[in-house]
């Protein structure tokens, strides 16, 4: 088992990334006081309810926890405002006070509306994230939670902070193929903003990643993990460093929301957006190794490096105004300036970036 400390003062917390932690869940939460008196609830998707729910509702009841679940339809559509308030009026109906912890047993959209809910209920009270995917071992450290807008992704939520992070990778075995690929989108993220020789070791390991070996897979969270908690460390509410997190997210984001939130995987989303960040790099002199590393190795991992052709570039840009990075006609990149180097540009010009965008579809090689 390996761990990790998001250094936060008083509100550090720990991530714990090992094989069989579900079954000893009840010791962790027991351990960093979680109240066994007051109700706790379990928010996850209708497909991850039928493979871990009643594991993790068992072993806590077992040591005295008293549980209540809601389950949510699987799919980024239930980061809404509308499910929002129906867990809220869930957490009502069951009795949940200050006292209470809501636990996030899912990927990034579980995490993100269950952390959402729990900064705002009551104005705050705990919670723990349960990651089972790939992808969630970015999502579930640092504290970002929201809901989308029909508008814009994550434009409506809270910086709040888990009371820790239990990552069971037992967990991943059953994720499909296609969230495999997706979640190893921001491990490869990960070593493009930090760590030259970690984006090396991803490709020479990609077959390993996508085949869940479980000592590549661990390794890989944990090193994607330590980026994330130190960067956080430094910058929690992304004032400046963190949001070199963001790499590959403005163009994301914007794919996101023109697919309706259901034909792109966050991921696919973002492996295209860093595509087209590195090409904006090259803009601004980045070495040529910048764009083929980058293209390489997120082609290694099953990743898309490419726009698909009936996705509309005017609705991409526009979608990209409703961005919070866009200010008085600039836009504010994550711009690559070597491999695992990436500086922040707060004023790319628009028209460079659509014209990104339209060279996007032109990429050859598909996922």
């Amino acid at each position: 088992m390996r761990e990790l400390t998001v250094e936060l003062g008083e509100r550090s917390y720990p991530i714990y990334i090992g094989e069989g932690l579900l079954k000893e869940a009840s010791s962790y939460f027991l351990k960093h006081g979680i109240s066994t008196k007051s109700p706790l609830m379990i928010i996850t998707d209708s497909h991850v309810a039928g493979l871990h729910l009643q594991a993790l509702e068992s072993e806590l009841a077992g040591a005295g926890f008293k549980t209540v679940s809601a389950v949510v339809p699987s799919g980024e559509s239930s980061k809404s405002l509308s499910m929002l308030e129906s867990l809220v009026t869930k957490a009502l109906q069951e009795g949940l006070d200050r006292k209470s912890t809501i636990v996030a047993l899912g990927g990034g959209v579980v995490g993100d509306l269950a952390g959402y809910v729990a900064a705002s209920y009551m104005r705050g009270i705990k919670f723990v994230q349960v990651p089972t995917t790939i992808l969630a071992h970015d999502s579930s450290v640092g504290g970002k939670v929201a809901v989308n807008h029909p508008l814009a992704k994550n434009i409506i939520g809270a910086f709040h902070q888990p009371e820790m992070v239990l990552y069971d990778l037992h967990l991943l075995q059953t994720l499909p193929p296609r969230e495999v690929k997706a979640g190893l989108s921001e491990v490869v993220k990960h070593g493009l903003i930090w760590d030259e020789t970690f984006v090396d070791w991803c490709e020479e390991h990609a077959e390993k990643l996508l085949a869940l070996d479980p000592d590549a897979l661990g390794y890989a969270l944990y090193k994607g993990c330590s980026v994330k908690a130190a960067v956080v460390s430094q910058d929690e509410r992304e004032n400046d460093l963190r949001a070199i997190l963001n790499l590959g997210h403005t163009i994301g984001h914007a794919l996101e929301a023109v697919a309706g939130y259901n034909e792109l995987l966050h991921g696919e989303a973002i492996s295209i957006g860093m595509i087209g960040s590195a090409k904006l790099g090259l803009r601004y002199g980045a070495p040529e190794e910048v764009y083929t590393v980058t293209k390489r190795v997120l082609a290694a991992c099953g990743l898309p490096v490419r726009l698909p052709e009936h996705f509309d570039v005017d609705a991409v840009m526009e979608a990209m105004m409703h961005d919070k990075k866009f200010t008085e006609g600039t836009m504010v990149f994550v711009v690559p300036t070597a491999i695992g180097k990436v500086e922040i540009k707060p004023d790319v010009q628009v028209a460079w970036v659509r014209e990104i965008v339209e060279q996007l579809k032109q990429e050859g090689g598909q996922r």
